[in-house]
């Protein structure tokens, strides 16, 4: 049988198409599998099975003690950032104040100056000695014209001719936001939600019990898309919320009415450790070293 001589040779000065793929250069491509998918009764936050479940208007299913600690984490860091603009707002008033103080003292001595032939001196420190002096042992006393040069030059090597950038703080909002879609998120926003559990399942007692859909005792899964009645949090497939409960105005369960603005999809995966929808193919790219010519290459993408 003859060998296949060209995807054996390995003698050449550059690499082959079939040793690059082996190597695992170029664009790797692989179906994301079930394990890689958030399940829809796992936290948004801590990717467990859910204890106490919160959900948000977006359809975001939280932990109840995971959602509080972000909320109460992100309180204080909105109390830090307030905190730190409130005294730099307060430093830049004090620099204002201390500005303007100069510059009316200026003012009298150059009229001072205008009327009596007074010679001015002026009390700039935080110009003056902060940014047109030395300090240290290496001090020396420098002339106007001195002075005037360290005003104008940028040296980084200089310690009093560094130049200096003002840290600008802006205000802080102070409006929790969603972990998981960004958006704003009080605490009152949020419901409990209630998983229909199936009696009749065998397997509950090692893998847990499975939630069923309430109307069509369906068992639910990632490939349902999902509803949730935010009044009662009762969850169901899309086909029975729609065909029943979206009609009829009520909740199978617990006989409850509801609107249809009550009703909310609820997310599915998404999370950085998972993704789902219809792109499910994981892509990473890893370039040919230095030496092959194809260093800064990247393949084309096939639209």
């Amino acid at each position: 049988m003859p060998q296949r001589h060209s995807k054996n040779n390995n003698d050449l000065a550059f690499f082959t198409y079939d040793e690059k793929r082996k190597l695992g250069y170029g664009t790797q491509k692989e179906r994301l599998g079930k394990d890689s998918i958030k399940p829809f009764d796992a936290c948004c936050l801590c990717l467990k099975p859910l204890i106490d479940p919160l959900c948000c208007q977006k359809g975001h299913l939280f932990c109840k003690e995971c959602i509080l600690e972000c909320l109460l984490a992100q309180k204080k860091d909105i109390k830090r950032k307030l905190a730190s603009y409130e005294a730099h707002q307060k430093q830049e008033k004090d620099e204002e104040e201390e500005k303007l103080m100069l510059k009316r003292q200026q003012e009298l001595d150059a009229f001072d100056q205008q009327n009596n032939g007074a010679v001015p001196q002026y009390n700039d420190k935080s110009h003056i000695r902060d940014k047109n002096s030395f300090h240290g042992a290496n001090s020396v006393k420098v002339t106007s014209f001195e002075e005037e040069a360290l005003r104008t030059m940028k040296a980084f090597w200089l310690p009093s001719a560094t130049p200096e950038a003002q840290a600008k703080v802006e205000a802080p909002s102070l409006d929790t936001i969603c972990p998981e879609g960004k958006e704003k998120l009080k605490l009152k926003s949020l419901f409990p939600v209630n998983f229909t559990k199936d009696p009749h399942d065998k397997k509950s007692e090692i893998l847990g019990t499975s939630s069923i859909c309430p109307s069509c005792k369906d068992t639910l899964t990632n490939r349902h898309t999902l509803m949730v009645i935010s009044t009662c949090g009762h969850i169901y497939c899309k086909k029975c919320a729609e065909k029943f409960v979206k009609l009829d105005g009520v909740c199978f369960v617990c006989n409850k009415s509801c609107k249809e603005r009550h009703l909310i999809a609820l997310e599915k995966g998404g999370t950085g450790f998972s993704g789902h929808g219809d792109r499910l193919e994981a892509t990473d790219f890893k370039h040919v070293g230095s030496g092959s010519g194809m260093g800064l290459m990247r393949p084309t993408v096939k639209t």
